[in-house]
């Protein structure tokens, strides 16, 4: 069996309130997992490894399997690369921001700039490539980059359920908030320890 992650936290506010947050968790997240857990909950491999081997998998349920993982995946690293006060950039991923995107700034312009395009619902997330560069991408649904792969260090959840309570139509200024509430010393630490993984 999977197990849920626990929230690092007790409270976003006033970003994202609490409502959203327990629905969003407790509901959307959770219902990811159980439905995971229903369908692959006796198996030995880790989330990611699904997500890689999906070809092993009656074609039957592939689409459908990806679906449930992607939807674990992709909520677990949003939630757990938030905190109640944006934490700072460190380290090797600071200098790899400010080396292809010329500041910190630039970046969170960037990551917004390309936010704004996403059509319907998805993610954007900040992913290790192959060759170990970084990169922002929208990927649809409950798509991850794992599928792709790139490894992803950081996701902005885009369904409307994620904002649309605290922000109605306003999507734009979620976006822009989300970075009052990133932690980027989580983020830096997983880029830390992803870096060196090999799909």
């Amino acid at each position: 069996m999977y197990k849920k992650i626990e929230l690092p936290y007790t409270s976003l506010e006033p970003y994202i309130s609490d409502e959203t947050l327990n629905l969003h968790y407790g509901k959307h997240y959770l219902s990811y997992l159980e439905r995971l857990n229903k369908m692959a909950g006796n198996l030995n491999e880790s989330k990611e490894q699904i997500v890689l081997h999906i070809a092993d998998f009656p074609s039957v349920i592939q689409d459908d399997l990806l679906y449930q993982v992607g939807g674990v995946l992709n909520h677990e690293l949003y939630f757990q690369n938030m905190a109640p006060k944006k934490t700072p950039l460190k380290g090797e991923l600071k200098e790899k921001i400010i080396k292809k995107y010329g500041s910190e700034e630039n970046f969170i312009e960037s990551f917004q700039k390309e936010s704004k395009k996403l059509v319907g619902s998805g993610y954007t997330f900040l992913v290790i490539k192959k060759d170990g560069d970084i990169d922002i991408l929208n990927l649809s649904n409950q798509d991850t980059p794992y599928s792709y792969g790139m490894i992803p260090i950081m996701a902005l959840d885009l369904w409307e359920h994620a904002y649309y309570l605290d922000y109605k139509n306003d999507r734009n200024l979620y976006i822009h908030n989300f970075f009052q509430i990133v932690d980027f010393d989580y983020i830096s630490n997983l880029y830390d320890e992803k870096k060196q993984q090999n799909l």
